[in-house]
């Protein structure tokens, strides 16, 4: 194996990872001077932020998890999409979990006291 012939791919290889960390950097600055220098109101400000960080995902997953960028790059991006929807079971789920228990024990902090004495005084 010839080091020309390695080096085309190491060459191709930095200047990708070099190229995704300028536009990470560039909309990272972005997101802090829109912050800084109030470009947009509140509302404004939050959705402009929201798609830089969408914007910064894509950057993040195509120039440094390669992701989509090969032609035979289905089952990367298919075990990604499972990563993805096993992630907004876990995290939805959780949440969803989370605010029934909220919503169905909704107490003032002293019944909740006096629940807690009254299950406490039961025993196991």
């Amino acid at each position: 194996m010839d080091n020309k012939d390695v080096e085309p791919t190491l060459d191709k290889a930095i200047s990708s990872y070099v190229i995704g960390y300028v536009i990470a950097v560039v909309l990272t600055m972005l997101a802090y001077l829109a912050v800084v220098n109030h470009w947009f109101t509140d509302g404004s400000l939050i959705v402009f932020i929201v798609l830089l960080a969408i914007i910064q995902l894509l950057v993040q997953l195509v120039f440094f998890l390669h992701l989509g960028r090969q032609k035979d790059a289905r089952l990367n991006i298919a075990a990604f999409l499972f990563m993805a929807l096993v992630l907004f079971i876990l995290v939805g789920g959780s949440l969803w979990i989370m605010y029934s228990l909220n919503y169905n024990m909704h107490m003032s902090p002293e019944e909740m006291d006096r629940y807690m004495h009254e299950q406490s005084s039961k025993g196991f």
